[in-house]
This record gives structure tokens, C-alpha cells and sequence, in this order.
């Protein structure tokens, strides 16, 4: 965690917006000695049950899916730009069967107050302590068109972790 200094969680202030929609982050659960990776672009960041938290949805058929059922934690980590490609590869590419980190230029690290690991080259490390997970549900959908984004009826699981550490550039 080069020049990464660690921020209190209460005091965590995030352009969300921009983080999900513009910038990938990477979803990782599992040990430091096996774990797997995703990138993501769909959650939120904010505060429930009186504790902050960050929610993601990973779809059943990720490989990714097993490992964030079997975990107690994840990490949800951003990187500077120069990093994009080598996101762009762990979004594409399946752990299934092949060891797709050592198709990038990143480093796993040990997290400090979960079992999930992090990444050296992050900018910004979220923590998460698993909470809560429950399956997407379309009848609850208000707007139709979010089925669009379902065309196989694939629908993702959310899962709530309460942020327990976070670390960020100075």
C-alpha cells in the first residue's frame, strides 16, 4: 500500500457516482492464498443499519459468485488509470481455469482487518465484513425496462459488507 494512509470510516467522502460509473472496481473474495476477482460496475456505497457499507451484485454464473458465498469479507478496490487494462482483463477473463492475476501487472496484498486480500497498486481499498445477501427479485422492479438488463434471467445476488477498514492516497 504505497503512500496509502488509512481513513476513518465515518469520515469516508466518495464522488460515488463517478467511482461506479466511470472508474472499474475491483471486486475480490476469498483468502490471500485463494481468492478470485471481478471487476464491477454496479453498487453503492452509503450507510444502513447504522453502519457504512458497500453493496455489490455479482450474477450466479461468475465464478467470482462462489468465492463471495463461501466468504466472511471482500475488498472493493480502485486503481489510477494506467491500471485499466489490466481490470479490463479480470473482467473478461474467468478464474474458472486459468490463474488470470498473473495476466496483469498487480500485486496481491494481505488486508488488514479481513481475510479477502487487496492490491498494492490500489488508490483507494474498501474492507467489508459481509452482512446481508439476498437474490435480485423482478417482481420488485418498478421500472420494466431494468429487465433489459436481464435478456437470460440471470439475476444478480446483492451483498451488503459493512465497510470495517478503508485506505486511500494521500
Amino acid at each position: 500500500m504505497n503512500n496509502m494512509i488509512e481513513i476513518n470510516v465515518s469520515k469516508l467522502s466518495l464522488d460515488v457516482v463517478d467511482l461506479w460509473k466511470n472508474q472499474l472496481l475491483l471486486l475480490t473474495a476469498g483468502t490471500f492464498t485463494d481468492c478470485n476477482m471481478m471487476t464491477v460496475a454496479w453498487g453503492s456505497i452509503g450507510c444502513m443499519w447504522n453502519m457504512p457499507f458497500a453493496q455489490i451484485v455479482v450474477r450466479p454464473q461468475r465464478f467470482t459468485y462462489g468465492y463471495v458465498e463461501k466468504s466472511d469479507s471482500f475488498t472493493l478496490c480502485a486503481f489510477p488509470e494506467k491500471y485499466r487494462k489490466a481490470l479490463q482483463t479480470l473482467g473478461t477473463i474467468s478464474g474458472r481455469d486459468i490463474d488470470k492475476l498473473a495476466r496483469t501487472n498487480l500485486t496481491l496484498i494481505q488486508s488488514s482487518k479481513v481475510s479477502a486480500p487487496s492490491y498494492k497498486e490500489a488508490s483507494l481499498i474498501l474492507e467489508c465484513r459481509k452482512i446481508y445477501s439476498q437474490d435480485i427479485d423482478p417482481r420488485g422492479f418498478a421500472d420494466n425496462a431494468i429487465q433489459n438488463n436481464y435478456p437470460k434471467n440471470d439475476y444478480h445476488r446483492a451483498y451488503f459488507g459493512e465497510i470495517i477498514a478503508a485506505f486511500g492516497e494521500e
